[in-house]
């Protein structure tokens, strides 16, 4: 399953998701505008940059990455890739923020030692899908993202749970006919 691809498509179209995911809501978070961006002179690529929208105060930049296999030394380039990126685009952002998501705990690298600057302060945040809660308990866009995780015995009816989730409550922002092609789609990776 391509969980890069899909969480680019969930971000691309719902930025707003990912502060619902850390539970911080920006007064503009609608605003953002979520891109893939890769950093000149090396080969690193962000999963995401959240970039805050023209005239917000104050203006924080917010990184995503979504690991679905083990690697170990994950942190040592997603700190590189977004350091790097603060560094060649000083003059666009006050403060930065950083959200790693995995599906579960077993897939953290092992050695959270070396990047505990990092880690252990309030500007990471590290995402663990599984705990999350019980599928289609919460909102529609957590919902979504616990859609990538679901077992394939699960998936089909999780999945009909969310779209009848998505017919029958109020999706705010988030658009319904685009909610339910990124249900198909997830459901086109998972049993492809």
């Amino acid at each position: 399953m391509k969980r890069d691809s899909i969480y680019y498509q969930i971000f691309k179209r719902f930025p707003r998701l990912l502060f619902e995911l850390v539970d911080y809501r920006p007064e503009q978070a609608q605003n953002y505008r979520f891109e893939s961006v890769e950093v000149k002179e090396t080969a690193f690529r962000i999963d995401g940059v959240f970039l805050p929208p023209e005239g917000a105060t104050p203006r924080i930049i917010f990184f995503a990455e979504v690991q679905f296999q083990k690697d170990e030394a994950l942190y040592h380039r997603f700190f590189t890739e977004s350091m790097m990126y603060l560094y060649r685009n000083q003059s666009q952002y006050d403060d930065w923020y950083s959200v790693v998501i995995f599906p579960s705990r077993s897939l953290e690298p092992s050695d959270t030692r070396t990047h505990r600057l990092f880690l252990n302060s309030d500007q990471v945040q590290r995402i663990y899908l599984d705990e999350l809660g019980a599928p289609n308990s919460s909102s529609v866009g957590i919902n979504l993202m616990l859609l990538t995780i679901a077992s394939d015995k699960a998936m089909p009816e999780q999945a009909k749970q969310l779209i009848e989730q998505v017919q029958f409550e109020e999706t705010g922002a988030l658009a319904k006919n685009e909610i339910i092609d990124i249900i198909t789609t997830i459901a086109v990776y998972k049993f492809s």
